[in-house]
C-alpha cells in the first residue's frame, strides 16, 4: 500500500470534494420565478388584509401538511423558533425539565432554557441519537417533555422512545432539522411525536437561508404555537381562537423565504433516493474493512445518507484518521475534538455548563436550587466516548460512484497505515 499523503505519498484524490450543501445546490429557475412573483405582487408580508389566499407562507404550510400527513403546520423564521414554539405548544415553562440528547445543536438546550425550563442531558447511542434507556433513567417528577433529535440524517429509535414517553406521560417533540424527509417504520419524521420541528437553514435538505416549520395533529397545540409565534395575533390566523390569549414573540416567516422554499418538497424524494443509495453502497463496501466500526442503523431506512460516520479504536486514532483522510483528498473530521468548539456537543455549551442566563443570573436553574441539577464534562461520558472516536465525511446527492470509490480507497489506505 502506497504511503499516506500526510507522509509524502500521492493523495487518492486530487480534485475538490463535492459541496456539503444539498437544498441550496438545487436552487434554480423554479425558485427564481417564485421569488420574482412575490416581488411583482409587492406583497412581502404574510398578513396583509387582502389576498390571504395567495400567501406563500400559507401555501408552504399546506405542502408540509400534505407531505407529512399532519393536521396542522406553522411556518416560522428559523428552526430555533420552531423548537421554542413547539415547547410552548407542549405547555413547557418555568420549573419544568426537558430531556435532550447530549449531541445536538446548541439551540435545543437554549430553546428550553429561554422558556424557563431546565435542560437535562441524556446519552446518545451508536446511532448518534437519543438512547431510550438513558432517557428513562433521566425522568423525574419535574420532567415535562423530551426533545428527540434526528442527528446527521439518522432517525432516533422512535418506537422505544414513544413507549417510554407514554409510560411517563411526557410530551415528545421531534427535531428533524437534520433529517427532513426521513422516515422511521414508514412514518415521516416529525409526524410521530406530539410535535415536529424543521429548519430551512442553508445546510439543510430544503433551504431558504433561514426558516422553520412546526407540525402537529393537535389543534390546541397548533393554536398555542400560532399565538406564541405572533404576539399581535393578526385576528388569530383568520380562524376561531379556542384558547386564552397570552403574550408571544415575532417568529413570522416572510413571503420571500416561503416562496424560496415552495416546491422544494417535490424535489426531495429524488434527492434523498440518491443519498440513501450512495450510503447503502458505501456501507456495504466498508463492511469488509475490519478496522472500523459502523452502527447497525447506518445504511438502513433510518439513515438519509447525508454523511458517513464510522468509529475507530480511540480518540487519538480518530484525530489522526481525520487528518490523514483530509490529506488524501476526502475532507473528514473527528466528531468530538476536545480542542475545538463545536456547538453540537454539550461540553461546548458555555451558558449551560455555567448555568448562566442573559443577565448574569442563573435562571431557570435557580428555580430548582437545592435539587442538584449540575453539568460537567462527565455528565454524558458514553456520548463523549462515542463522538471522540467517530470520524465523519459529508455526503450529498451530488456524490458519484467514482467519489464513493475514492472514499473507500482512502479509508482502506488510512486503515492499513494507521489503524
Amino acid at each position: 500500500m502506497e504511503k499516506l499523503a500526510i507522509h509524502g505519498g500521492t493523495p487518492v484524490r486530487s480534485k475538490p470534494w463535492v459541496s456539503k450543501y444539498m437544498g441550496s445546490e438545487e436552487l434554480g429557475v423554479e425558485e427564481k420565478a417564485r421569488v420574482l412573483r412575490v416581488l411583482k405582487k409587492k406583497r412581502i408580508f404574510r398578513y396583509l388584509p387582502s389576498g390571504l389566499e395567495t400567501s406563500e407562507a400559507s401555501a408552504l404550510e399546506e405542502e408540509y401538511k400534505s407531505f407529512l400527513g399532519t393536521n396542522y403546520a406553522l411556518a416560522v423564521n428559523s428552526g430555533t423558533s420552531a423548537l421554542i414554539c413547539a415547547l410552548v405548544a407542549a405547555g413547557v415553562g418555568p420549573g419544568h425539565e426537558v430531556i435532550i440528547p447530549a449531541y445536538t445543536w446548541v439551540a435545543t438546550a437554549a430553546a428550553a432554557a429561554v422558556l424557563g425550563a431546565v435542560p437535562i442531558l441524556a446519552e446518545v447511542d451508536s446511532s448518534l441519537t437519543l438512547d431510550p434507556a438513558d432517557l428513562e433513567a433521566k425522568i423525574t417528577s419535574r420532567t415535562k417533555a423530551v426533545v428527540v433529535v434526528h442527528m446527521r440524517g439518522i432517525s432516533a429509535a422512535m418506537d422505544e422512545i414513544m413507549a417510554v414517553a407514554n409510560k411517563h406521560d411526557l410530551m415528545v417533540i421531534e427535531d428533524a432539522a437534520q433529517a427532513n424527509g426521513g422516515t422511521y417504520g414508514g412514518r415521516r419524521l416529525g409526524s410521530i411525536g406530539h410535535l415536529g420541528c424543521f429548519s430551512l437553514q442553508q445546510s439543510k435538505v430544503i433551504a431558504a437561508g433561514e426558516g422553520g416549520m412546526v407540525v402537529t395533529d393537535s389543534e390546541e397545540m397548533w393554536q398555542r404555537a400560532v399565538l406564541y409565534h405572533d404576539g399581535a395575533g393578526y385576528q388569530f390566523r383568520f380562524v376561531e381562537r379556542k384558547i386564552p390569549a397570552f403574550p408571544g414573540q415575532n417568529y413570522r416567516l416572510t413571503e420571500l423565504q416561503a416562496a424560496l422554499s415552495l416546491g422544494q418538497l417535490e424535489k426531495m424524494p429524488a434527492i434523498l433516493a440518491r443519498t440513501r443509495e450512495n450510503k447503502r453502497k458505501l456501507v456495504e463496501r466498508l463492511k469488509e474493512q475490519q478496522k472500523i466500526e459502523l452502527s447497525p442503523v447506518f445504511g438502513t431506512e433510518r439513515d438519509l445518507g447525508v454523511s458517513l460516520i464510522f468509529y475507530v479504536e480511540n480518540e487519538e486514532k480518530a484525530r489522526l484518521t481525520a487528518q490523514a483522510l483530509t490529506a488524501e483528498g476526502i475532507p473528514a473530521f473527528q466528531v468530538y475534538d476536545s480542542q475545538a468548539n463545536d456547538q453540537h456537543i454539550y461540553v461546548n455549551w458555555e451558558f449551560l455548563m455555567a448555568k448562566r442566563d442573559a443577565w448574569g443570573g442563573s435562571f431557570p436553574w435557580s428555580l430548582l436550587e437545592g435539587d442538584g441539577v449540575e453539568y460537567s464534562k462527565d455528565s454524558c461520558p458514553k456520548t463523549l466516548g462515542l463522538l471522540g472516536r467517530a470520524v465523519q465525511i459529508h455526503l450529498n446527492h451530488l456524490v458519484s460512484d467514482a467519489d464513493l470509490q475514492d472514499v473507500e480507497a482512502a479509508i482502506n489506505k488510512v486503515a492499513f497505515h494507521l489503524l
